[in-house]
């Protein structure tokens, strides 16, 4: 069951809104995850970096595309950083795991962190450092520009919230 999310209902002052795109693994139970961390003022499922323009599931799952499934994050950095969000997102992905989280494997499962702008990537070398070093070696996650992003199907979008017995490799606790 997912427990209530903090931020449903809350105003944010738009303009004041930062972006970052996380993969990392099946995005049902990230984007829930995420949505759920005080200060996240929009979360939108898609396809992220592969090689084709709006891709459907189907061609990302069977037709080699190459894209990520990735949750785009609206946040107010006023009310969580950057660095706190990837730390949030790291405590939820196995770093490690090459191409599977979870039950789902495959290239459209990998893990990876794009930005659009270079500060965000210096704040996510300084985490992943930090991760590297609890982890004692390198990290399967990516860290590379934002090429493109994809919305997913409307069926994708908040899908726990509407399937709450839905699949979910993330464990969100009672």
């Amino acid at each position: 069951m997912l427990p209530s999310n903090p931020n449903k209902g809350k105003e944010f002052n738009a303009a004041a809104l930062r972006t970052i795109y996380l993969a990392g693994g099946c995005f049902w139970g990230v984007e829930a995850f995420m949505a759920r961390v005080p200060g996240v003022a929009k979360t939108v499922v898609g396809y992220a970096n592969g090689s084709t323009e709006n891709p459907t599931y189907d061609d990302v799952k069977y037709r080699g595309t190459g894209h990520a499934e990735t949750v785009e994050v609206r946040y107010d950095p006023q009310q969580v950083s950057l660095e706190a969000l990837l730390e949030r997102f790291f405590s939820v992905i196995d770093p490690l795991s090459v191409n599977k989280q979870g039950e789902d494997e495959g290239v459209q499962y990998r893990t990876g962190v794009y930005y659009t702008n270079g500060e965000d990537r210096a704040v996510a070398e300084k985490v992943f450092a930090a991760e590297e070093g609890k982890r004692g070696g390198p990290l399967a996650v990516e860290l590379l520009p934002l090429v493109r992003f994809d919305r997913a199907e409307e069926y994708h979008q908040e899908y726990l919230e509407k399937n709450p017995n839905g699949y979910c490799h993330i464990h969100f606790g009672a």
